[in-house]
């Protein structure tokens, strides 16, 4: 009996279907007819591309590690060619993406885009720009695991605190410490290219809140834009764990590995001026998490009101 998949993104990507806008809903700032998906995204489990003549960077990517150390060297190996290949199903040729002053990609004209990576997950995700209107996206991975001791006072707010107590009492299986500090690594990330300037971790306020349902039931429920992540065993097994990109739509599913865990949504109020943007000025951002297969992953597709 065939097992239906779980939703992927253009590019593949399993997990980030979970926090991303899937195919064909309304966040597509420039796409039209022919011009190939309005997002992509990609990911990988590991850092072995089976020898794959694209898995490599460009020179000038690979000049930039002359000095990395060889864990530096993997993760930012790999998360380029998700990048890459991430380009390629947006329809757009593969590019070198350079580093800017802060770390951040700089991506070709025309193109937003964001790279994460943690141990044992890579990912890249892009979207197409759109003339004379402000988009941005950020996405972040994190293991699912407390923080070191001290970390959470120096990330948070004493609201944020109070809010992950509550949460933690309801929710024992996610480490929100983790997730809150996820959550505002993907603010940044989205914000950055907005702003041009530093945002610190006290210079936004968050409020998580969970799915209903969504604790503990699989792939059950209802997905980011309103794609359907039900009908889907929640048997699957970690995309990679058998030595692949991910689960095969058509495979049977692998016995007594878990699906989702949880997912929700994060909100984002700045607490500091926001840049000028075609809608306004910027005050916050919205955004979606998931929990599964032992990652946290947080997500912001931003486009201005209109």
């Amino acid at each position: 009996m065939t097992v239906p998949g779980p939703p992927r993104l253009a590019g593949g990507a399993v997990l980030l279907a979970a926090v991303l806008p899937a195919p064909g809903t309304a966040w597509s700032p420039a796409a039209g007819p022919g011009t190939g998906p309005a997002l992509a995204a990609v990911e990988k489990f590991d850092d072995d591309f089976g020898g794959a003549t694209d898995a490599q960077l460009f020179p000038e990517e690979a000049a930039t590690l002359t000095r990395a150390v060889d864990k530096r060297r993997r993760e930012f190996t790999t998360g380029r060619i998700c990048a890459h290949r991430a380009l390629e199903a947006l329809g757009m040729p593969a590019v070198p993406i350079l580093p800017g002053e802060r770390r951040e990609p700089l991506w070709p004209a025309g193109v937003v885009g964001s790279i994460t990576h943690t141990a044992g997950y890579r990912a890249a995700v892009v979207a197409r720009g759109a003339a004379g209107s402000a988009v941005s996206v950020g996405i972040d991975a994190e293991p699912n695991e407390p923080t070191p001791g001290g970390v959470l006072r120096e990330i948070s707010l004493p609201a944020e605190r109070d809010m992950l107590t509550a949460l933690g009492r309801e929710h024992p299986a996610v480490c929100w410490d983790r997730l809150l500090f996820s959550a505002k690594e993907s603010v940044y990330k989205a914000w950055f290219p907005l702003a041009q300037r530093w945002l610190g971790f006290d210079d936004a306020e968050l409020t998580i809140t969970v799915d209903a349902g969504a604790d503990g039931g699989g792939w059950a429920g209802s997905g980011p834009g309103g794609s359907s992540l039900s009908g889907v065993s929640p048997s699957w097994s970690r995309p990679g764990a058998s030595g692949g990109d991910g689960p095969s739509v058509e495979g049977a599913p692998i016995a007594g590995a878990p699906g989702m865990d949880a997912r929700g949504v994060f909100q984002a109020r700045l607490l500091v001026a926001g840049p000028a943007l075609p809608g306004g000025e910027l005050t916050g951002f919205s955004g979606r998490w998931a929990v599964g297969w032992g990652l946290i992953v947080t997500a912001i597709a931003f486009t201005p009101p209109t």
